[in-house]
């Protein structure tokens, strides 16, 4: 299956997409739950933060994130499901995001045990980003590698270059493998 799609309000940003790959219990529990507030400009992004500083004193800028197939970058607190702030829909990148007072970016991740979205996802953000007037880093800060287990099924965290399974320990793909039915 092809998840690769360009976005139409990102030119030349061919980037893959991601379905939600967590828990049905988490996206069932954040049915009706409004999606993250919509960020177009460095303008609303400070608002934004004025406002969740004000409502949250221990935020200091965090935010989990994600980029809409529609291009739109998207936050919501940072204890907010990323499926809630994707408003259940896919998405072309997903992760945790740390803000300065002034909307400089800080901090930024991939981490998305929902999304589980691929390293390449960082050209949406970059492109999201600077597309909204934000000046997006060069690179994640904590870049995860995710990888579905053909074995169990279950998701992993690939660290120390180590492509086995968190649950069962079976090899897991090099390549980024959430696209593919189990079977």
């Amino acid at each position: 299956m092809d998840v690769r799609g360009t976005s139409p309000t990102l030119p030349g940003v061919t980037s893959p997409r991601f379905h939600y790959v967590g828990p049905a219990a988490i996206r069932a529990s954040c049915e009706g739950d409004p999606a993250g507030r919509v960020i177009e400009n460095a303008e609303s992004l400070r608002a934004w933060l004025a406002n969740l500083q004000r409502e949250d004193r221990d935020a200091d800028g965090w935010a989990t994130y994600t980029i809409g197939t529609d291009g739109l970058l998207r936050l919501a607190h940072r204890r907010t499901e990323h499926v809630a702030c994707a408003g259940a829909g896919e998405v072309l990148a997903a992760g945790e995001v740390q803000f300065d007072p002034s909307g400089e970016v800080v901090w930024l991740s991939n981490n998305s045990t929902g999304f589980c979205p691929d390293l390449s996802s960082f050209e949406a953000v970059s492109a999201t980003f600077s597309a909204a007037g934000l000046s997006p880093p060069p690179a994640f800060d904590h870049a995860v590698v995710f990888r579905r287990c053909r074995a169990c099924g279950e998701r992993s965290v690939i660290k120390d270059d180590d492509f086995r399974c968190g649950v069962c320990e079976a090899p897991v793909s090099r390549v980024w493998n959430f696209d593919l039915a189990l079977g």
